[in-house]
């Protein structure tokens, strides 16, 4: 994993000035590549590169990189799992003279063989940019699934493109404003979502997508898909070839991505997906050299050691146990947002930076089990979308209103996935569309409460169209597959790629996701719904197909998700620091947040006639991010 930055001039030659903003671009990076940095440029283009070394510690593999005539450059950041493969399948060593054994001089010599199109072939997690001086070209390029992260802006005649959006306050003319159409929709969402982020003039390169730009006097630069995500089941395919070909998917993805030249670990949550991992990792004898990191909340209905340890135990993988209180909230909680660069509302962030923070003393590379959800319809979301077309059907009208009321009436309780919470939201979204009933059963704020927290901001689609474009511009028959297809293409990247890149890399580690490498994608993507859930029963095909590598105890058990105790700890140990930040000057500072709504909202949280914990986190991180990526520059002193 690496930290990418590049200029591509669309008008005249590159001037000093545009090196120099490249290079202060690249060096903001550092933190994503602390082994290395390297540079390349001409007239037209300048490539620059952090690098952190996996594959191939040697000089031989810095980056970027050109063939060796210079026509042909390369900037990379994350892992081609494949490379091997590829190296054989084409031939390639054969065919070119190859300087070194990493995965990304593969790419290059890939391209030299069969230009872009070569990116149909690639298996794992990257953005990357390519600029062949022999045609004129430049393409920036983010994976499949966007996995690894990829913003752009252009200013004047200039395209400039990173991996972090802080980068770019290396550029003279860049002037950092909130954008407050994602703002609106973050307060739906509790994450930025699509191609928006949360400043003006910046975009994020959606996944599956590329940049082609044309360098020079009167150059131009457009986006497009490379890649379509699809979910395809084969009716055909019968349940032992369900479980018989996951297995056997995530098996060859756990394998090829342990392939590393530096200690590996993986972040053990003790739920299905990360105990998979580890439990495959076993299978192929490699568990014992792995680090386990696990992250313990200190709050009773949060705590999932219990799992974490027994997995551990039985995988035989050195084990570390995190715990987390509202001290090293505190302690972090300005830090990792001079990381985030955006604002998040995920209350697993912080954790996930204090994982990383303990796992660099041990390893470069971690596993994790993300994705997991997304290919087996795991959510309870997705479970709610089946539950509620039966409900519907089995309840009259009637009695679902009054199902609705006394819902409502439930008392507040602060317990994760409370009985009262479970409850308003699914009666209530069960009466929705799919898509927006997808929407309800998560959302934050609703588009008239978002109203009285920012009365200034009109004219913004509800929340919900987002959902609904998504649902509707894919023609699977299956609304699992539709609301699957949405979460991968807004939570999984907004929210779960985010966290995850951002905190880790933080700390210069980087982050592998076996369950979407593409190639184990394609058959996941293949297998019927009625495997995936079957009867009550989510994780249907997983669990089958996971069995023989998993201890009894994570077999049987339902998984929750990390998450912190905010709705608790804002009432207690964290009150003092939110009065801080929910002041009226902060709050009236950002320009588009209502004082009186912040402060009603946050009074009848410590009254405890509504439980307004996980919309107060949303603002408290709106106003960290505020205070130190928009009144100022602050997120600077925090960089390593």
């Amino acid at each position: 994993m690496c930290g990418i930055a590049g200029v591509v001039s669309l008008g005249g030659p590159l001037s000093e000035s545009d090196l120099g903003a490249g290079r202060e671009m690249t060096r903001l990076l550092r933190h994503r590549g602390p082994d290395s940095t390297g540079e390349l440029h001409d007239a037209w283009c300048y490539l620059g590169n952090s690098r952190l070394s996996i594959i191939d510690l040697s000089e031989n593999a810095s980056l970027p990189m050109s063939n060796e005539d210079g026509s042909v450059w390369l900037c990379c950041n994350g892992e081609i799992t494949n490379f091997r493969e590829l190296e054989r399948k084409f031939s390639l060593r054969e065919k070119y003279a190859f300087r070194s054994s990493s995965d990304m001089e593969t790419v290059l010599r890939l391209y030299e063989h069969m230009g872009i199109a070569m990116l149909g072939e690639l298996s794992g997690m990257f953005a990357l940019c390519i600029y062949d001086r022999r045609i004129g070209r430049v393409w920036i390029v983010r994976d499949f699934f966007g996995t690894r992260p990829l913003f752009h802006t252009t200013i004047g005649d200039r395209l400039y493109f990173a991996s972090e959006i802080k980068a770019f306050y290396g550029i003279p003319g860049f002037r950092p404003a909130p954008c407050l159409e994602a703002m609106h929709h973050y307060f739906s969402l509790a994450y930025v979502p699509g191609t928006l982020t949360a400043f003006e003039g910046v975009s994020e390169l959606d996944g599956a997508h590329l940049v082609e730009a044309v360098p020079g006097v009167q150059g131009s630069a457009s986006i497009r898909p490379y890649y379509e995500i699809r979910f395809d089941p084969r009716d055909d395919m019968t349940e032992d070839e369900a479980v018989e070909g996951f297995f056997e998917a995530l098996r060859d993805s756990v394998r090829r991505n342990l392939i590393a030249d530096v200690p590996m670990g993986i972040t053990l949550s003790g739920g299905l997906d990360s105990s998979s991992v580890l439990g495959l990792a076993r299978h192929l004898g490699s568990s014992s050299k792995l680090h386990s990191f696990s992250l313990r909340i200190n709050e009773k209905s949060f705590d999932e050691s219990v799992y974490q340890r027994a997995m551990a135990s039985y995988a035989g993988s050195t084990h570390h146990e995190i715990t987390v209180d509202p001290g090293d909230v505190l302690r972090v909680i300005e830090r990792h947002m001079a990381y985030m660069d955006e604002p998040i509302g995920d209350g697993s962030a912080i954790p996930f930076f204090l994982l990383a923070e303990k796992a660099r003393d041990h390893v470069k590379v971690l596993l994790s089990g993300e994705g997991g959800d997304e290919i087996s319809n795991a959510y309870e979301t997705h479970m709610a979308c089946r539950m509620a077309s039966l409900y519907r059907r089995c309840v009259p009208r009637p009695l679902r209103k009054v199902n609705l009321y006394l819902a409502g009436m439930l008392p507040v309780s602060y317990r994760k996935l409370s009985f009262d919470f479970l409850a308003k939201r699914f009666t209530k979204g069960a009466e929705l569309p799919v898509p927006e009933a997808h929407l309800h059963w998560r959302h934050v704020l609703e588009e008239d409460e978002k109203a009285l927290l920012m009365p200034g901001l009109r004219g913004f689609v509800p929340t919900s169209e987002i959902f609904r474009q998504a649902f509707n511009s894919v023609d699977f028959e299956d609304d699992l597959d539709r609301i699957a297809y949405i979460d991968l293409k807004n939570f999984f990247i907004g929210d779960l790629m985010q966290k995850n890149d951002r905190m880790v890399m933080a700390h210069s580690i980087e982050a592998r996701f076996p369950f979407v490498d593409r190639q184990a994608f394609e058959f996941f993507s293949t297998i019927p719904n009625r495997y995936k859930i079957k009867g009550l029963h989510r994780r249907w095909v997983e669990k089958k197909a996971m069995a023989r590598v998993l201890p009894p105890i994570i077999r049987k058990r339902q998984n929750f998700g990390i998450e912190l105790p905010y709705s608790l700890w804002l009432e207690g140990e964290l009150r003092e620091t939110a009065e801080s930040y929910f002041s009226k000057q902060r709050v009236e500072a950002t320009g588009f947040l209502s004082y009186p709504a912040v402060r009603n909202l946050f009074d009848q949280h410590l009254s405890r006639r509504r439980d307004n914990g996980r919309v107060l986190w949303c603002i408290l991180n709106v106003l960290l991010w505020h205070d130190l990526f928009i009144a100022g520059q602050g997120f600077r002193r925090h960089l390593a």
